[in-house]
Formats: C-alpha cells, sequence, structure tokens
C-alpha cells in the first residue's frame, strides 16, 4: 500500500519527529516528547498537521437540502461563516463518521472536513445520495490543514497574518465562525480543550506557513498529544468512542442529533428514534484514583457484573491519574471496577470533560 504523505512531511523530518504510518499517512507522533508537547498546548500554543483529514465541498442549489438529509445534526440552522459538528448515519443509526461541516460566508455552499480513516467510506457514501438533489461533491486534495491551539493561540496566529483587517475579522470570530481572508480559511475550531484556530491554505504554501509559526513561537505537536489532549477534553475519536455499530445516543452524542423540525427526514433518524424510547448503553467518564493505566476494551464491573468497556483510555496530564470514555449500561450510577490485567481497580464515574482550558473538572478522589 502507498503511504501518503502531506506537504509538510519535510518539516517535521527537518524537526526529528517520530513518523509512524496513520490511515494510510506517514504522520508525526510525537518531536521528541509527547507530555512537553501536550503541556505545551494546555499552557502556551501547540500546532498539529492534520492535512490528512478529508476536505470535501458540497456545491449547488440542493447543497442544504442534501445535507439536512445526509447529517444528523441540521445544517439549516447554520448562519453565513458558521460551523457545526455532527454525524453521518446509516439507516441503522450507527455513526459512518463524525465531521465539521462550514457554511461559507455569502453563499450556500459548503465544507466538510472528516476523518482520514473513513475517506474512501465517506465519499462513497455521501455520492451514494446525490441522485435527489442538485448537488456536486469536489474533493480537496489541493490544501493543508494546520490546527493551532492553546491559550496564547490566536495571538501568535495574528502575528504570522499581519494584514490588520484580516486580524481584526480573526478577533472578532466567535466559536464555530469561520472566515475567508485570501488564501486562507480560518475557523476558529479545534479537538484539543483549548481556544484557537484551524487554517486551511493551499499545501504549496504550507510549509511556509508553518515555519512563520515556529518562528513566532508555535510549538510542533504530533497525533500522541492530539489524542491526550482531546481525551482529557471529552472528545470522541471515531473508531474507538464510536463506529457504525453505535449511535450517537450511545456514544455520548445525542446533542448532536437535531429532532426538530419533526419533518426533517434525515438518514438514521427512525432508529434513533426507536432506540431513544428505550434503554440503550450510555458514555460516560472514569478517573482512576490510584495507580494504573486505563485502555480501550478493558471491562467494568459493578461487583461482579459486567457492565460496560472502556472505548479510550489515557493517563491524563492534567489530573497526573489514569482517565477513559466507557460506555457502560444507561442507569449504572455507583462506583464501579476496572479490569486492569487481571485486577480490579475502582474508578469514579464522572461527568467529561475532565480539562477545558487547561483547568481540572473533575476531582480525582
Amino acid at each position: 500500500m502507498t503511504i501518503e504523505r502531506t506537504s509538510l512531511h519535510a518539516e517535521h523530518v527537518r524537526l526529528g519527529a517520530r513518523m509512524v504510518d496513520f490511515a494510510g499517512w506517514d504522520m508525526p507522533l510525537h518531536y521528541g516528547s509527547q507530555l512537553d508537547e501536550h503541556r505545551r498546548v494546555r499552557e502556551s500554543a501547540g500546532m498539529f498537521d492534520v492535512s490528512h483529514m478529508a476536505v470535501t465541498e458540497v456545491l449547488g442549489s440542493g447543497a442544504r437540502a442534501y445535507l439536512q438529509h445526509l447529517l444528523a445534526n441540521d445544517v439549516g440552522r447554520l448562519h453565513y461563516g458558521q460551523a457545526l459538528y455532527t454525524c453521518m448515519l446509516n439507516e441503522q443509526g450507527g455513526v459512518i463518521d463524525d465531521l465539521i461541516v462550514y457554511r461559507f460566508d455569502g453563499r450556500d455552499e459548503y465544507r466538510i472536513i472528516s476523518n482520514a480513516g473513513t475517506r474512501a467510506k465517506d465519499l462513497a457514501w455521501m455520492r451514494g445520495h446525490t441522485a435527489d438533489f442538485d448537488v456536486t461533491l469536489h474533493e480537496r486534495n489541493d490544501v493543508a490543514l494546520i490546527a493551532v491551539q492553546g491559550p496564547k493561540a490566536r495571538a501568535l496566529v495574528h502575528k504570522v497574518l499581519g494584514d490588520p483587517e484580516v486580524i481584526k475579522a480573526a478577533e472578532a470570530l466567535k466559536n464555530f465562525y469561520s472566515i475567508v481572508a485570501g488564501n486562507l480559511f480560518i475557523a476558529r475550531t479545534g479537538y484539543t480543550g483549548e481556544d484557537g484556530y484551524e487554517i486551511m491554505l493551499p499545501a504549496v504554501e504550507a510549509p511556509a506557513f508553518w515555519q512563520a509559526l515556529l518562528n513566532v513561537g508555535v510549538a510542533p505537536a504530533g497525533l500522541g498529544s492530539r489524542d491526550t489532549l482531546r481525551l482529557e477534553a471529552g472528545m470522541a475519536l471515531y473508531g474507538q468512542d464510536m463506529d457504525e455499530n453505535v449511535t450517537p445516543l450511545e456514544a455520548g452524542l445525542g446533542w448532536t442529533v437535531a429532532w426538530h423540525p419533526a419533518e426533517r427526514d434525515f438518514i438514521g433518524r427512525a432508529a434513533l428514534e426507536k432506540q431513544r424510547a428505550g434503554t440503550w448503553h450510555k458514555s460516560t467518564g472514569l478517573v482512576l484514583p490510584g495507580k494504573g493505566v486505563l485502555r480501550a476494551h478493558q471491562k467494568i464491573y459493578a461487583g461482579d457484573r459486567e457492565i460496560g468497556e472502556i472505548t479510550s483510555g489515557s493517563f491524563s496530564p492534567v489530573l497526573d491519574h489514569a482517565i477513559a470514555l466507557a460506555r457502560i449500561e444507561q442507569n449504572v450510577t455507583e462506583e464501579c471496577t476496572v479490569d486492569v490485567r487481571g485486577k480490579r481497580l475502582p474508578v469514579r464515574i464522572v461527568t467529561p470533560p475532565f480539562v477545558r482550558h487547561g483547568k481540572a473538572l473533575v476531582a480525582v478522589e
């Protein structure tokens, strides 16, 4: 299988990154210390090459109606320049992918950013549902995407932008809004629980922009810290916390399903309505007060009864303890245990997020 490379690959190698195969892309895991990169994002600013993500433009007079049918959340509510997090479901309500859709400022055209590992599957599904709509899908392979995250991220990006008018427009952005400034598409979105931008630009211009960010003090960060950051922020990861056999209700993403207007017949709606009327396993957070590491697929018990399993788990640098996202029986609220290498370790059930804007939101003890 051919391994893909982003336009920033040479920059990662030059900076000494440990490169790994991620969904068919040669990507940086870390640049020396995953823990240091995690802390830089929480305390200052770090940047991630996320150019491996799939970018698809949805164009045509039927774009809005098409997306209202395709996605569980309602793009009809989007203002110009606004973004929306949503799931794309199959008929059984399972998650084909989670994604962000942006509405272009001044136009009824949309841009979808979806996961790298589901690129081919997503496009096939999307193309398979265009027949009843005046819509065209355009995959963008000519762009790069850099996420700059952390409490100092926006101020440092503004130094690179330079143009006072562009800076003014960026400073005015609310969360989940975007602007187009020349060749730059700047969105106030992210996957770390920190403030910042995700910036899309022509792939050929990405190395110079990356270097400019380095010059003002933004530290490079890899996929390793991106995963621990998103876990502390209580953000789900496709393929672990959800997949085609898990619904948004089970993945803790019920808030991304727009039930109104009632007449909007999005794919998977009937299955979700049936599930909502009954019971299902719920997503929750776990904290391990003692020593140990929580990992995906570890079994969870209430007494001697197995009640679920961990979907994502790792060490939290901010809490200095292991944390996890888990799927357990809906009515379980008592303390429970996790099987860690044959030992039952007590854990606390908590409500994510664990950390937001660098601050711990849950108590360990």
